[in-house]
């Protein structure tokens, strides 16, 4: 039986059953398992792993990242070759309205941006959506801002060449993918993560500078530039621990709600300091250490400042979605 006839056979179980799926009685990872794990093994992927490769040369990874509570968790497929990322698959139940619920589109494209991933998948297998996620994503988006392919299960049949000519690991291998990734960028509102991750962490530069040099006059400009770096980079460092299960999510989003929010946080990088013993989170004289930070736990900062920098770490106003940031990024934020 070839790959169209399997196809074919999977589109008539689905369009059988489709008034039960489309009630919500069928799960997520039922549908994963049963149409979308296959249509991806048509295509030349091993989803289950069955060549019994090491973890990092699997064809796909379930689940890439630690689910965290909140509105975020890992993407459902990350696709791979040779160990390097090159789409995701979110899977979704049919009963979700892939062409007009704008959620899960922005939840994708969250992913795959800050992963810099430029292409990746929305799928219930009713619906097939591609979104190029070279396009910084916004909570206020269209569903279609970005879309560059739609189908419906109708019509994988006759599209079934395209849909390979593209996501097969066989068009991986032979460069249709990055071809075809070249061929359709969207010039228009085009921005790397990394730029744009950085013009946000120069905004908070400014305006903590300008806070920290007015509530604390006594600093020199050396004191005043280690004050500001090393809070950003603290604040950076327990969110990118939230979204890796870390740390219990939204500890940061937390300190929105009541006054003293630097007093509150100096609290978490306190805990920070006994449990990662990192230079990081340094406050105190040990042995062998004599260097330790006398100055930032003394400064006085506005609330306002603080809670405008919490608000756009959190979805939905934050389209960053730190659990996937490339790690080289952290470090270029510490340049």
């Amino acid at each position: 039986m070839t790959a169209p006839e399997r196809i074919q056979r999977f589109i008539e179980t689905f369009n059988y059953n489709l008034a039960s799926y489309k009630k919500g009685s069928y799960k997520e990872t039922q549908v994963r398992r049963e149409f979308i794990d296959p249509f991806f093994e048509e295509l030349g992927w091993d989803i289950t792993n069955k060549r019994g490769h090491a973890e990092a040369y699997k064809d796909v990874i379930h689940e890439d990242a630690i689910k965290v509570g909140g509105s975020t968790k890992a993407p459902d497929y990350c696709f791979r070759v040779g160990g390097k990322r090159m789409f995701f698959v979110e899977a979704k139940k049919p009963s979700v309205n892939i062409k007009e619920d704008i959620h899960p589109a922005f939840q994708l494209r969250r992913y795959a941006w800050s992963n810099k991933l430029p292409l990746s998948i929305l799928s219930d297998f009713e619906e097939f959506a591609v979104y190029d996620c070279r396009v910084k994503p916004n909570k206020n988006d269209k569903v279609s801002h970005s879309r560059v392919l739609y189908f419906k299960y109708t019509d994988y049949l006759d599209r079934w060449d395209e849909i390979a000519g593209i996501f097969s690991k066989d068009a991986i291998y032979k460069g249709s993918f990055d071809k075809y990734v070249e061929e359709n960028k969207l010039k228009k509102g085009t921005a790397e993560v990394d730029d744009a991750f950085l013009e946000e962490i120069e905004r908070w530069r400014e305006i903590l500078a300008r806070n920290i040099a007015l509530r604390n006059p006594g600093l020199s400009q050396r004191e005043l530039n280690f004050s500001v770096q090393q809070t950003i980079d603290r604040i950076i460092f327990l969110r990118i621990c939230e979204d890796r299960g870390i740390e219990g999510y939204g500890r940061l989003m937390a300190l929105l709600n009541g006054d003293n929010v630097y007093a509150r946080l100096f609290a978490l990088f306190r805990k920070a300091d006994s449990k990662y013993n990192s230079g990081l989170f340094h406050f105190r004289k040990e042995k062998g250490r004599e260097n330790y930070d006398k100055l930032t736990p003394n400064l006085v900062i506005d609330d306002k400042v603080l809670k405008d920098i919490f608000k756009n770490l959190y979805y939905p106003d934050s389209p960053y979605e730190f659990s996937v940031l490339p790690t080289e990024m952290l470090g270029h934020v510490y340049e």
